[in-house]
């Protein structure tokens, strides 16, 4: 069924991810008309645990007029079409192959997702709507490893700044240049710089969202992508988790996706030009992996079973949260409104009802 053209339109490539149908969610409850492009590649990467078609059932039952395009974003003449068909008041690119890890055995698709992908977006947009609000989904990767030449403490249960410099975490002057990356890393930094330079170049209202660890009880978690949703999946399941090196202490910025999706619409309302913003937990969001043990383990009343790999993941970060000051400083209406805790019990309470237990300890 066609979107009612009465209303403002929004487009959504991999709406059927975690941020992406969080977006279309969050947008509909605001009366835009809400299209999304999707084709299950998150299967095709993770394998069946990975599969997203649970989410996209869900959106079509819940969304009034939700018009789904099964599409690959690495098709450009369809992807065009489909944008020119639209006319979307705004775009937001969700869609990506999202493994650091799964990058170095499939570079080319992680490429071609990532930075060709995010390029056919944008000229579709350029030519065809060049003015609506342009929202890409970065990641903190592009930072590389360069994070883990901060000078840091180390506590009991975590790794922490020992910079002053960096009591609010990474912001967005963070260098991006002569660290190491992880392939994934460069194919979004590759895509980051392409969203900036349409925004400059053509002066289009663009944005980059480099997110910490984005999560929310809608994530399909797997061990190479979804830390949080994984890791409570994991504890549920009596199933063991791995933890690859640092001790456990490495602490992530965590923020739920429906935080993530208020921010996007407050930049849709007040757009600017290039933006760049770093978007996480930061420090009060922040746990690390043998935290996070002790938090759904109070949760479920279940221990979590573990093994320690002494070899750390490539380009894996010791310590990163966001610092968060830019973002609020130009929207100061928006802020984190999930805490941990929250989001904990949330993701918790989705993994009981996919796994269908009445409780966590009592299968």
């Amino acid at each position: 069924m066609a979107a009612n053209s009465s209303r403002r339109k929004i487009l959504v490539t991999g709406s059927n991810g975690l941020i992406g149908s969080e977006v279309c969610l969050y947008f509909a409850n605001r009366g835009f008309a809400v299209s999304g492009i999707d084709n299950n590649q998150r299967a095709v990467f993770f394998g069946p645990q990975g599969d997203t078609r649970w989410v996209q059932k869900r959106l079509q039952e819940t969304i009034r007029d939700f018009h789904h395009y099964e599409l690959d974003v690495r098709d450009r003449a369809r992807l065009e079409q489909t944008v020119k068909d639209i006319s979307p008041q705004l775009i937001v690119h969700a869609a990506a192959q999202p493994s650091h890890d799964l990058a170095a055995s499939m570079p080319f698709e992680d490429f071609e997702t990532n930075a060709v992908g995010t390029l056919n977006v944008l000229e579709a947009a350029r030519r065809h709507c060049p003015e609506s609000p342009f929202v890409y989904l970065s990641t903190n990767k592009v930072y590389g490893d360069g994070p883990n030449g901060i000078r840091l403490k180390e506590l009991e249960t975590r790794w922490e700044y020992d910079d002053p410099r960096y009591a609010q975490g990474i912001p967005e002057t963070f260098s991006v240049d002569q660290v190491l990356h992880s392939l994934f890393g460069a194919s979004k930094l590759a895509a980051d710089t392409l969203v900036q330079e349409y925004g400059r170049y053509f002066k289009m209202p663009t944005c980059c969202l480099r997110g910490g660890c984005l999560t929310g009880p809608s994530h399909s978690g797997v061990e190479l992508h979804g830390f949080l949703s994984y890791l409570i999946k994991c504890n549920f399941e009596g199933k063991l988790y791995k933890v690859y090196g640092y001790k456990g202490k490495q602490v992530r910025d965590n923020i739920h996706s429906e935080d993530v999706a208020a921010f996007i619409y407050e930049f849709c309302e007040r757009p600017r030009c290039a933006e760049v913003y770093n978007i996480g937990g930061g420090a009060g969001n922040s746990c690390s992996i043998l935290e996070a043990f002790a938090m759904v383990e109070q949760l479920s009343g279940r221990k979590q079973a573990y093994e320690y790999v002494d070899q750390s993941r490539i380009g894996d970060h010791i310590c990163y949260y966001s610092d968060l000051r830019k973002l609020k400083e130009h929207y100061p209406t928006w802020s984190i409104t999930k805490t941990l805790p929250q989001i904990f019990e949330e993701i918790a309470a989705s993994w009981v009802q996919r796994l269908g237990v009445r409780t966590v300890n009592r299968p």
